[in-house]
């Protein structure tokens, strides 16, 4: 199917049906926090299922002069407490924007997770060999730029990084606006490492599949080169809970382009919504929608998060 068909395809395509929230005899008993809700999710995670998009905060560790969010405390004993909830083993753990370019938080997180954990650091082309090669030891496996707040890289440190980390092994993740993305796609295209896109690459709605940058995404994804975040679906959904109708079809369309490359994020603890928290058993359960075969579940719960952030693989 070219391009063309494809993409008329997905945007004439009837979402699936909302996910019934079906009662459970019990429930976690206990509130998350951060979280709304205290149903399970319908769906059961496989064995080794990774969360791969959430951040840890932790007043232990002070925040950079350019930070705009600085939620308050979420600690991993509190994050396990959602890994209990939605079934999930392994975690990426992701350096947020509060604290710059400093990953110990990060990596005290991922020291208090064990084997079950990577990382994905944030750092600026004044770091060190020594430095990478420390946060490589300690877990991590790639490097963000969040060029949408507090940002303290700039997209002209994209490309000389990326080279310094390909002998890694790890990827550039691009959390980035989607004008900037079409201006940034030639010089995106001969980066030597694999790119990661947060939260669905922030295509914008209600255009979904039909706006240029969803194009430019998947063109990066037909090449081999580009990965995109499940993650993050309330970030411009104009729907809104239970569906985020808009913003899922979208990732539907993500994972019928290419299941092999999207993983799934909860973004917890959602510092972006100040207001309300979303349910994170109804962002799990959205997976049925996108994805409502269970082999494919597997392929972006267990087995793509395997291959791209080195999780051994399941037997």
């Amino acid at each position: 199917m070219n391009r063309r068909a494809f993409c008329t395809a997905i945007g004439g395509s009837a979402l699936l049906g909302a996910l019934p929230r079906m009662p459970f005899a019990q429930s976690t008993g206990q509130q998350v926090p951060y979280s709304s809700g205290t149903e399970l999710p319908k769906l059961k995670a496989p064995p080794n299922a990774c969360d791969c998009h959430m951040h840890i905060y932790d007043s232990r560790f002070p925040a950079a002069p350019t930070a705009t969010l600085k939620p308050p405390d979420a600690l991993v004993p509190d994050y396990q407490l959602l890994q209990k909830r939605i079934g999930t083993t392994r975690v990426v753990v992701v350096t947020p924007s509060t604290y710059g370019t400093d990953n110990r938080c990060t990596v005290d997180a991922i020291g208090k997770f064990g084997t079950s954990a990577r990382g994905v650091a944030v750092v600026d082309t004044s770091v060190s060999d020594a430095e990478l090669k420390s946060l490589a030891d300690a877990g991590l496996r790639g490097i963000r730029f969040n060029l949408t707040i507090g940002a303290v890289t700039t997209p002209d440190m994209i490309e000389p990084l990326s080279r310094r980390i390909a002998d890694l092994g790890w990827h550039v993740q691009l959390n980035i606006a989607p004008k900037q993305l079409l201006e940034m796609q030639d010089r995106l295209q001969h980066l030597p490492t694999p790119m990661v896109f947060d939260h669905l690459a922030r295509i914008p709605l209600p255009a979904g599949v039909d706006d240029p940058a969803f194009g430019a995404v998947a063109t990066l994804i037909d090449q081999g080169r580009a990965w995109v975040k499940l993650s993050g679906v309330y970030v411009g959904s104009k729907v809104g809970p239970p569906t985020y109708a808009d913003a899922s079809k979208v990732a539907e369309a993500y994972v019928k382009l290419a299941p092999e490359r999207v993983v799934w994020g909860s973004d917890w603890p959602h510092p972006t919504e100040q207001k309300e928290k979303p349910d994170d058993a109804v962002l799990f359960d959205l997976l049925a929608t996108w994805a409502p075969d269970e082999a494919t579940r597997k392929k972006i719960l267990v087995d793509n998060p395997a291959a791209l952030y080195g999780f051994p693989k399941a037997s």
